[in-house]
């Protein structure tokens, strides 16, 4: 009764951990309740759920739901969660939950939310959550440090060392080492890029790739790209509106989450730059740039259909294509389709394989060793990640000194 029991779980045949349970004093708490998507040997699966089975006979004893941010692989699986008991308190950003409020109203589940700032301290039932300003590939990211009886855990969700981030919010290092002298019992880290050396690079060193592609263009631009990339989208409108080029949003989850993103000042359209998909047909093809969904390949994205020649934007000779992602591991055929089946219809195809556009929301490894370095956590559990990546998070721990008895990653070994 006084240990603090955690389990992260993943989805079907134990795919990412994309849900991480925590158990104290007999109540239950969960850090981000997030989906997968299938694989190319998964056909006929449009979801794949995290395993609710350890808390379904325990739903009363849910103290609360903290989510770290608002991709879909931390938030997507919420609303399936809330059909088993809808009134589980809620914890997160201003942007986490207006994105997943109005991903709630789409399931007509309304929930209870309690909207947190960095520095915050709750408490929910034996659990006391303080939340961390982290730096991620969307805006309002947070780590949180978690305290009870048995222990303490800074778990920190995705997050990256961004030095120069378009929003200025960095991650608060400062509060990672004041916590690291409190001390930290178990650090649960984003593992990611732990396979990549070094640092990764700033968002802001983006925009010059993309004005040359806005440079080069003669017709139409369309850019994919992740419908929660906020800061991705923003640099894109603003490329467009220096090339006097106006924008228009395609796919369901990137008009809702711009129209959230806008109206919360995450995201700032110049006035008069926005036009409908009707008014499209009015102006011309070098007058344009078309943000859509779809950049992982997905069938029923925009991308995809506009490369299967099945979508009302039509594309051909003249026009560039540009991928503004990264590239999901398991999606590389379908991805590989979409921009074959562009390529076959004569459009220029721009992605992070030929161009730099696009740079990773996740720390690498330089900066996975100087939270360490930080931190002098007493034990490590990765998260995030295959299991190639969860082993080179660990080995990293391990060269920091933090010993291999004490770090877990379940099947795999330092």
């Amino acid at each position: 009764p006084d240990a603090l029991r955690i389990v992260p779980l993943g989805g079907l045949g134990d795919i990412g951990r994309n849900m991480t349970v925590f158990e104290h004093a007999g109540r239950l708490m969960i850090v981000d309740v997030g989906v997968l998507f299938p694989e190319d040997a998964q056909p006929g699966v449009d979801l794949i759920l995290p395993d609710f089975d350890l808390v379904r006979g325990r739903l009363d004893a849910i103290e609360a739901i903290v989510l770290t941010h608002a991709h879909e692989d931390h938030i997507g699986a919420v609303p399936y969660l809330l059909r088993e008991r809808q009134d589980i308190p809620i914890y997160g950003s201003r942007l986490t939950l207006a994105l997943l409020e109005s991903k709630l109203r789409e399931h007509r589940i309304k929930a209870t939310t309690h909207e947190v700032v960095e520095g915050d301290v709750v408490k929910a039932g034996p659990f006391s959550l303080e939340f961390v300003a982290v730096n991620h590939s969307i805006p309002d990211a947070l780590a949180v440090f978690i305290e009870t009886a048995a222990g303490t855990v800074l778990h920190t969700g995705d997050f990256k060392l961004d030095q120069l981030p378009l929003d200025g919010r960095i991650t608060d290092l400062r509060a990672f080492a004041r916590l690291g002298e409190r001390g930290v019992d178990l650090f649960m880290v984003d593992s990611t890029n732990a396979e990549v050396p070094g640092f990764v690079a700033s968002e802001r060193d983006l925009e010059p790739a993309i004005d040359r592609v806005f440079n080069n263009a003669r017709g139409r631009i369309v850019v994919a790209s992740f419908a929660s990339h906020i800061h991705r989208i923003q640099q894109i409108i603003d490329v467009a509106h220096r090339h006097h080029r106006k924008i228009a949003f395609f796919g369901r989850s990137m008009v809702r989450n711009m129209g959230v993103a806008s109206d919360l000042g995450y995201l700032e359209i110049p006035g008069g730059i926005l036009v409908s998909s009707e008014q499209l047909s009015e102006l011309p093809d070098d007058e344009v740039v078309l943000i859509c969904t779809g950049s992982q390949g997905e069938p029923m994205a925009a991308l995809s259909r506009i490369a299967n020649n099945d979508h009302q934007i039509k594309v051909g000779p003249g026009d560039t294509v540009v991928l503004a992602s990264s590239l999901i591991p398991g999606n590389e055929n379908a991805v590989s389709r979409v921009i074959n089946g562009l390529t076959r219809l004569g459009a220029k195809v721009v992605h992070k394989g030929n161009a730099m556009v696009h740079v990773s929301g996740h720390a690498a490894a330089g900066e996975l060793l100087y939270c360490y370095n930080i931190v002098k956590p007493r034990n490590v559990m990765p998260i995030h990640g295959e299991p190639r990546h969860l082993k080179a998070n660990a080995e990293l721990a391990h060269a920091t000194g933090v010993p291999a008895e004490r770090i877990e990653i379940g099947r795999a070994h330092v």
